[in-house]
């Protein structure tokens, strides 16, 4: 049986190995779980951050979704950014990402979130499909992303 909820502090470490194997798919990304174990703790100590669903089998996350909030000035209340979402390779094809994203979606929903925005590698059809299936359309925006130094 699998059960979804928010992420936990002590769900940080199976967070990070779903994350390193997200990031190796990526073509911008290179996992460093260092600093993702940082973004995580971040995250899930302020829900006003953001927030992680995770689906659980028994002891073990088996998919996760990253969810962060800002406010649109375009629309006067709170929005939200999907970050990261991966359903391990060994229980895909079960639908527990589409049911972890419903959930997700009820949840944020919940909180007064009037819109969800994320970017996809341009060539993953496959999650292009996935998300135009739960009700994304593609934007005419056009990513731009600078890389600031520390």
């Amino acid at each position: 049986m699998i059960t979804y909820r928010v992420a936990k502090m002590e769900d940080v470490k199976e967070l990070c190995r779903l994350l390193n194997k997200l990031f190796t798919q990526e073509a911008e990304f290179t996992p460093d779980e260092v600093a993702q174990e940082r973004g995580l703790r971040k995250i899930i100590s302020d829900d006003s951050i953001g927030e992680i669903f995770v689906a659980q089998k028994e002891d073990k996350i088996v998919a996760m979704v990253n969810i962060l909030y800002t406010i649109s000035t375009a629309l006067g209340a709170k929005v939200a950014i999907l970050e990261d979402m991966i359903v391990d390779e060994s229980y895909r094809g079960q639908n527990i990402g589409s049911t972890l994203i419903d959930f997700a979606l009820k949840c944020i929903k919940a909180k007064g979130c009037l819109r969800v925005t994320l970017l996809s590698d341009s060539d993953n059809f496959k999650a292009h499909e996935f998300y135009e299936k739960h009700g994304f359309v593609k934007s005419t925006m056009i990513p731009f992303r600078k890389v600031i130094d520390r």
